[in-house]
């Protein structure tokens, strides 16, 4: 492959760093370049959708984290301002944290879901990689005071991002719109700033997001998102230029105004902290943004990339499936060798895998899991160091971390297993029943239940 000096092409080099270089590949090469940003506007791209593979013939050195402005992530000076554009140098994004996940029991009721396992890597890691791909180097996590115990337990990469908390001492709830109050003398009042709902797996392209507010002039600008079934989500109806002339919360499906939803993503001006009270429980999408919406100072980026709420147990389940699709990793380092991985399929570290066993597809194993003779894993995501005996089934379910699975358990479709559970020999779970943490389960339960 040769390369020459020409218009400037977007490489992702991992998924912590990336620069831009100019390169140009033979037609036919496979090489796809970065679609121009003023494509489709008003809409937000991924980074899925920006970025292309380095070829394996390529090799750089690894940029630092803030490199010279023509090695910078960002391919003009426009774009570089506007990433460093508080008056402290700094792009701010503030994580609310803080929601209590209930349907998402009894696994939720020993981490946040902000801690919730993705292909082996926590929601916040993928929150705080994808910040900090757009230049996002100040984050603050507005979590609930038994939140912070779980966070500082867990080994987080930052990706050179300095976090700060703002947690709730009050100990009661502020919805979403106290929590942003709460934060404003950590954010400031220099310049817009990111809010991302810390329940939401988006592969958003920040910085286009902030864009896009800036010429727009707006108060609020939300990322949206389109869904067949609208009526969980804030409804949004867009007019011309972006603007949102109608935002409603939770409608029932048959009055949506559209089938683009609020994706718990937003870019916010200062001016959004006179809208809401001190110390009181607010709701940006009830109380402030119809307001907003009536005076129109709220805005809209459409954004069609990969996204997930991931509030419910199928949903969770979706996204693994979503993502194994790119970030599998079969590798098994004790597997027997009559045992079988079907991909896609997600190995941690310290797996092992016995004779005659299947595995796969669409299954996550996390680290230090032990799976016996004959066992068959499908479609489920098992946490860490959890054992599955012999001859056990596993079937589109979600096994929390040190279950134990006896010998011939069968554990069906949408069953989640707490925590330090322990599912006895030959007990079969019937769909969608969960067992609470630390629960020995010693018989059959044929109906679904919640086993406490």
């Amino acid at each position: 492959m040769t390369c020459r000096q020409t218009t400037p092409v977007r490489l992702a080099v991992s998924s912590a760093n990336a620069f831009a270089i100019r390169w140009s590949v033979p037609n036919g090469s496979g090489v796809r370049a970065a679609r121009s940003s003023r494509q489709g506007e008003g809409q937000c791209r991924s980074w899925q959708n920006t970025f292309s593979p380095l070829p394996s013939s390529f090799h750089a050195a690894k940029p630092s984290r803030l490199p010279p402005l023509q090695n910078r992530l960002y391919g003009d000076l426009n774009e570089y301002k506007l990433a460093t554009a508080n008056g402290d140098g700094s792009l701010k994004a503030l994580i609310l944290a803080g929601g209590f996940a209930t349907r998402l029991r009894p696994l939720s009721c020993t981490r946040p879901k902000i801690l919730f396992p993705i292909v082996n890597k926590p929601l916040l890691e993928w929150t705080l990689e994808g910040l900090a791909r757009s230049e996002v180097n100040e984050v603050t996590l507005a979590t609930s005071y038994n939140i912070q115990a779980s966070l500082k337990q867990a080994r987080i990469l930052k990706h050179g991002i300095k976090i700060t908390d703002s947690s709730d001492k009050l100990k009661k709830p502020l919805g979403t719109g106290g929590p942003i109050k709460k934060a404003e003398k950590l954010i400031g009042h220099s310049s817009p700033f990111l809010v991302i709902n810390g329940d939401v797996f988006a592969d958003v392209n920040y910085a286009e997001v902030l864009k896009l507010h800036r010429e727009k002039k707006a108060v609020a600008t939300i990322v949206l998102h389109r869904v067949e079934d609208p009526s969980r989500f804030g409804v949004a109806k867009l007019a011309s230029g972006n603007r949102i002339e109608r935002f409603i919360e939770k409608p029932a499906r048959e009055d949506a105004p559209s089938h683009l939803i609020n994706a718990g993503v937003y870019v916010l001006s200062p001016g959004i902290f006179e809208h809401i009270p001190k110390d009181q429980k607010l709701s940006l999408e009830r109380e402030v943004f119809p307001v907003l919406a009536e005076k129109g100072e709220l805005y809209g980026c459409v954004f069609n990339g990969t996204w997930t709420d991931i509030g419910k147990p199928e949903d969770y389940l979706e996204i693994n499936r979503t993502m194994l699709k790119a970030h599998a990793n079969p590798q098994v380092y004790n597997t027997a060798k009559d045992a079988e991985i079907k991909m896609p399929v997600a190995v941690d570290k310290r797996v092992s895998v016995g004779k005659e066993s299947i595995v796969g597809p669409y299954t996550v194993l996390g680290q230090g899991v032990v799976v016996g003779d004959k066992v068959r894993v499908r479609d489920s995501v098992v946490l860490p160091d959890t054992v599955v005996m012999d001859s056990a089934s596993i079937s589109g379910a979600i096994i929390g971390e040190g279950v134990t699975v006896g010998e011939r358990a069968k554990i069906s479709k949408g069953c989640i297993i707490g925590d330090q559970a322990k599912i006895n020999d030959d007990v079969t779970l019937a769909e969608g029943v969960s067992v609470c943490t630390a629960k020995e389960v010693l018989e059959n339960v044929l109906t679904a239940k919640c086993i406490v």
